[in-house]
């Protein structure tokens, strides 16, 4: 698969050389020292962003590292992966199927617990999951509620450091994903003065699961079209570039910093109809460009045949799309000189205690009454977000091809 190869997703996306491979350098032997001597939780292990950082952390010897994941199938994968591409190491590694909002894993975390390093991967990270009010209520459940839940009980079980992976689209919101993870990050600077905690804000992850990148891998598989926005730029890491990230940030990182990859030439803006033209190129074909989503429905049936792919590219029209990609916004305060790739955004513990507390109790209540709409959602985050950018436009992905 093209995601499994580093090599081919850099020219796919643009570039010609990974992007922290100098910090990783510079740092390698004081990793290997910390790692190896440490114990690891991966929670979301199994997605695309937790199997790369649990390779990251597999292949340096850790003394302990548990995964969970609530994909069985894919934990099996992750599993498998390791042991074909690692082998085995001395310490203790495991994998557990269970969802970390369920009494299963507050019996596994009661029954050891005894973590150095808590990394939480787990995240409802598509843009289209606010398109109906049942979704959006488990996305902040995921996103806020068991991040929360995860870090007391990180704290109670006395554990050195929580890392979790928030978002570029935190940054100056305009989607109520972004926004969630927003939050999110207010919760984390409350629980910060009792832990010390790192995160990283990071740009797409090239053919990382459920992405429009991955899911030109299913259109080839399925004889299907390949459709994509022409009027998105967007930077992309690879998924090892991704795993390095949040390792990163997760050993070096002091409390409430966030990581970011830095914005230069290394880091290469590009549209995801350019990807999808080098996709197919890759793979020896020509795109042949349609006009609407039934002329590329019919010609998928004899295009491949002769060498050449149905392609539909459209500017984007659909709620929650941001115009340009940011990792930090203007008051903020940054630390651009520790590492060469990698910038930092330093916190202060602002938060609003009395503000979070409306906010879960205003969620509880409608869980409660099992009864709320979307708009009084939204008007929940204008008020944890005064300036949240929120476009809604009544169009979502999933009316698309």
């Amino acid at each position: 698969m093209l995601e499994d190869n580093s090599l081919n997703v850099l020219s796919l996306i643009g570039r010609d050389k990974q992007l922290f491979t100098q910090d990783i350098t510079s740092n390698e032997s004081k990793l290997q020292q910390m790692v190896s001597s440490s114990t690891f939780l991966v929670i979301g292990g199994a997605g695309s962003i937790g199997q790369a950082v649990t390779k990251e952390i597999f292949k340096r010897n850790p003394f302990k590292l548990h995964v969970v994941d609530i994909s069985e199938n894919n934990m099996v994968e992750l599993v498998r992966d390791i042991r074909s591409s690692f082998g085995y190491i001395d310490g203790d590694f495991q994998t557990f199927a269970l969802d970390i909002g369920s009494v299963e894993y507050d019996a596994f975390i009661e029954a050891d617990g005894q973590y150095d390093y808590i990394l939480n991967l787990s995240a409802l990270k598509h843009v289209r999951s606010e398109k109906d009010p049942f979704t959006l209520m488990r996305m902040i459940d995921v996103n806020i509620f068991n991040t929360d839940k995860t870090l007391r009980q990180s704290i109670a079980k006395g554990a050195k450091k929580y890392f979790c992976v928030s978002t570029d689209k935190a940054a100056n919101p305009v989607n109520m994903m972004g926004a969630s993870k927003r939050i999110m990050e207010m919760f984390l600077m409350r629980r910060s003065r009792d832990i010390t905690i790192s995160t990283a804000r990071f740009a797409n992850v090239a053919f990382s699961d459920g992405s429009l990148l991955h899911g030109f891998n299913q259109r080839i598989q399925k004889r299907q079209p390949i459709v994509a926005p022409n009027d998105i730029k967007r930077y992309f890491v690879t998924p090892q570039e991704s795993g390095e990230l949040c390792l990163m940030s997760c050993i070096f990182g002091e409390n409430r910093d966030i990581f970011f990859p830095k914005l230069s030439e290394a880091l290469h803006l590009i549209t995801f109809a350019d990807i999808a033209i080098k996709y197919l190129n890759n793979l020896g074909y020509e795109p042949y460009l349609c006009d609407s989503e039934e002329e590329a429905r019919e010609l998928s049936k004899t295009l491949p045949d002769q060498g050449q792919w149905p392609c539909l590219f459209t500017s984007s029209d659909t709620t929650g799309e941001k115009d340009f990609e940011e990792f930090f916004t203007d008051n903020e305060t940054l630390d651009m000189e520790r590492f060469q790739n990698l910038g930092i955004i330093k916190n202060d513990p602002l938060y609003d205690e009395s503000q979070l507390n409306r906010f879960t109790e205003a969620i509880d209540q409608m869980k409660a009454e099992k009864q709320w709409t979307k708009d009084q959602i939204v008007e929940l985050f204008f008020e944890m977000i005064p300036d949240f950018g929120h476009k809604e436009t009544g169009k979502y992905l999933d009316g698309k091809m």
